[in-house]
């Protein structure tokens, strides 16, 4: 079974469920109950020879984690588009049924699309890059309008929304579709490539300052790295309030006493304060190319890159197991106490020989270095406090 007792016992009193992507291999479920931590778990039930598009291995898992609500989904589509591979990470926000219309729990409303606007395909076979670029906006643009509408027929109260992060794995080449905080990395030769930028209202990179800049040029405004104080994503799926109910948004702060009547007769909302317009990346997978590592901001938020790739190479090395070192992967971040859903990806591309991959070794001494110029730091700190103690 995937989720097995020595690599999760972090999951032994969570509520856990196991489903496969391979037709040959069993569907596992079973679950317990406990005042601990809950989470929920989506693994790839797969042995370590499962090779949809050649060569490449699948792990996957879902978290719910400390969250009160699991918000987060995945998808794992190993076949059916010429050759290349899908799946992609959904984290929604204001509820789950953003994520339930575009995932595969209900309407798999975004594979859809991408698999359409790219003719099943063909047009990632051709490679034709402005091409397949203008695919993926296009279906990204309208699965969101179809979700806006599934949204209004809702009512007022659902202000769900979710971001995504999308990867098309082919042979020799990585395709991202991305909105939102999600990210992408790649391990390439044991080091870490981040693939994709968060689109957040805040920060000085110029993915950030870009989306500040076209908040604010469509009459919107920042407060505490949050639109309109509010939400602290700036590209995402759904959010109607930001798109199609802007100036019912206005209103509404106003009864709940957010902001005056005065301050909203000066804001003119031209445009929309939140997009679901993706950034498209191509990626060159060469020999070197190791695995991508999927996930959304749940990891990242408390791990870096660096730590991950070293994590999950360390994993792999031992075992040469994708499923069970994405589940480390995910117990690392349960650790590292993090605060939201944790939903991960992990694609082994299949050019590297675990079993014949050296183990790091530790330079001893630079760590040793690194432990005297500790001490001596905490000691001239204590001499120095000591000093203008007498």
């Amino acid at each position: 079974m995937a989720l097995s007792t020595p690599h999760m016992q972090t999951f032994l009193s969570c509520k856990i469920h196991s489903r496969s992507t391979s037709k040959t291999t069993q569907r596992n479920t079973f679950s317990t109950s406990s005042r601990g931590r809950c989470c929920s778990a989506i693994a790839i039930d797969a042995p370590s020879s499962l090779t949809e598009v050649p060569g490449v291995r699948w792990g996957s898992i879902a978290l719910q984690g400390l969250r009160e609500e699991m918000e987060d989904d995945i998808i794992v589509r190993p076949d059916g588009l010429q050759g290349f591979s899908f799946a992609a990470v959904f984290d929604g926000h204001g509820g789950f049924s953003s994520v339930e219309f575009l995932s595969a729990n209900y309407r798999d409303e975004l594979y859809k699309e991408c698999v359409e606007a790219l003719q099943g395909g063909l047009l990632l076979v051709k490679k034709d890059f402005k091409a397949i670029k203008e695919a993926l906006q296009e279906a990204f643009l309208k699965a969101d309008t179809r979700l806006l509408k599934r949204l209004e027929m809702n009512g007022e109260e659902d202000e769900s929304g979710a971001t995504a992060t999308a990867i098309f794995v082919g042979d020799d080449e990585l395709l991202i579709s991305h909105i939102g905080d999600s990210s992408a990395v790649l391990c390439r030769s044991g080091k870490a490539e981040v693939l994709t930028s968060p689109h957040r209202p805040y920060g000085s990179k110029k993915t950030s300052l870009d989306e500040i800049r076209r908040i604010r040029e469509a009459g919107g405004w920042i407060s505490n790295g949050r639109i309109c104080g509010d939400i602290a994503v700036s590209r995402a799926f759904g959010d109607l309030r930001f798109k199609t109910k802007k100036n019912e948004m206005l209103q509404k702060g106003v009864q709940e006493g957010k902001w005056s009547a005065k301050f909203i007769s000066r804001v003119q909302l031209n445009n929309d304060l939140v997009v679901a317009y993706p950034d498209i990346y191509q990626v060159a997978l060469g020999s070197d190319a190791e695995f991508v590592v999927l996930a959304t901001d749940g990891l990242w938020d408390y791990m870096s890159s660096s730590e991950a790739v070293s994590l999950v190479r360390d994993q792999l090395r031992k075992h040469g197991n994708i499923q069970l070192a994405c589940e480390s992967l995910a117990e690392a971040a349960l650790d590292r106490r993090t605060q939201d859903n944790v939903s991960i990806i992990i694609a082994d591309l299949g050019r590297t020989d675990w079993q014949n991959v050296p183990l790091e070794q530790k330079n001893t001494i630079v760590e040793l270095v690194q432990a005297l110029a500790t001490i001596g730091i905490v000691s001239f700190g204590i001499w120095f406090s000591s000093q203008f103690s007498l």
